[in-house]
């Protein structure tokens, strides 16, 4: 399902990707996704997280972003290697 916002959204996984800005929802979760795919995670890990950004989510997803301006979460890789996981409402330019 697809949840048009009316503002782009900026993604970042610290210190796995670059800074990208989305105008849609929906390409912004699955950019998450992939790079989340490409980690060393344990099953737990990955469970969670795709439970916390997957398809079925966009909705709260995006009440969120509407409500709060942000959504955020960590991507622990390992016991000592923390990825914080950045999504935000972003002003169109």
């Amino acid at each position: 399902m697809s949840f048009e916002l009316p503002f782009p959204v900026t993604v970042e996984i610290k210190g796995i990707t670059k800074v990208a800005t989305f105008t849609r929802l929906s390409d912004a979760l699955e950019a998450i996704r992939t790079s989340l795919a490409r980690l060393p995670l344990d099953d737990d890990q990955a469970g969670y997280l795709a439970d916390l950004f997957g398809d079925a989510s966009a909705a709260r997803i995006a009440h969120q972003l509407v409500e709060f301006g942000a959504v955020r979460a960590i991507a622990f890789v390992g016991i000592e290697s923390a990825h914080p996981i950045h999504l935000r409402a972003t002003d169109p330019e």
